[in-house]
């Protein structure tokens, strides 16, 4: 398949699989040797769109957008993240191991009750991040596919509150010794944790 993209491939690979009598239980296994890698995936998504545009007009929310960029991103890549997507107020991140998309995450939440005080609640960044971890399918034109995306997602975007962690089991299963609280279901089959704050230390 010399000269395709990742996404030719992709669909050849898939039709293939459409068609009468094929292996597809062959062609999943070529399909995930392929594109195949285990990633830990976050979703992050700003609270208020609805509320803030309604108020005070798209420009002021879309300004917004640009501050929590430039504020998340260097802390993203400074643990090791690639963000694959902007989409309106939300970030699609990926990095090489869970620890690193916690590490991200409680650093986003950092910042922002750093940077929140004194401000106008219509100047607040709150910022609501899902994390998922497993086996994903990830494309050269930065797309990124599977089960823990599509939860991560969901979490990030539907379910957390503002400065709330919500991770899916494979997430929390692998960070075993962190302060991860079980919280409700996704899809009505899958377990969510909510990350604990950490206690402060005594004086």
């Amino acid at each position: 398949m010399q000269g395709m993209t990742d996404s030719d491939e992709l669909a050849l690979l898939l039709a293939r699989r459409r068609q009468k009598g094929s292996d597809r239980t062959a062609i999943d296994d070529t399909i995930y040797a392929r594109f195949g890698c285990v990633r830990a995936v976050m979703y992050t998504d700003l609270v208020g769109f609805s509320r803030v545009v309604e108020a005070f007009g798209i420009l002021h929310f879309l300004q917004l957008i640009q501050e929590s960029e430039e504020l998340f991103l260097p802390l993203i890549h400074h643990h090791g993240g690639t963000c694959i997507k902007h989409e309106g107020d939300s970030l699609l991140v990926v990095f090489d191991a869970p620890q690193q998309a916690l590490a991200a995450a409680r650093a986003m939440v950092t910042a922002t009750e750093a940077v929140n005080p004194g401000r106008a609640p219509e100047d607040r960044i709150e910022v609501c991040i899902g994390l998922g971890y497993g086996t994903v399918l990830r494309m050269d034109d930065g797309d990124v596919w599977g089960a823990e995306v599509n939860a991560a997602s969901k979490l990030g975007e539907d379910l957390a509150k503002g400065s709330e962690v919500l991770a899916t089991e494979a997430l929390r299963n692998s960070l075993p010794g962190e302060p991860f609280v079980e919280c409700g279901s996704l899809f009505g089959t899958r377990s969510i944790y909510r990350l604990a704050p950490v206690p402060a230390l005594a004086a």
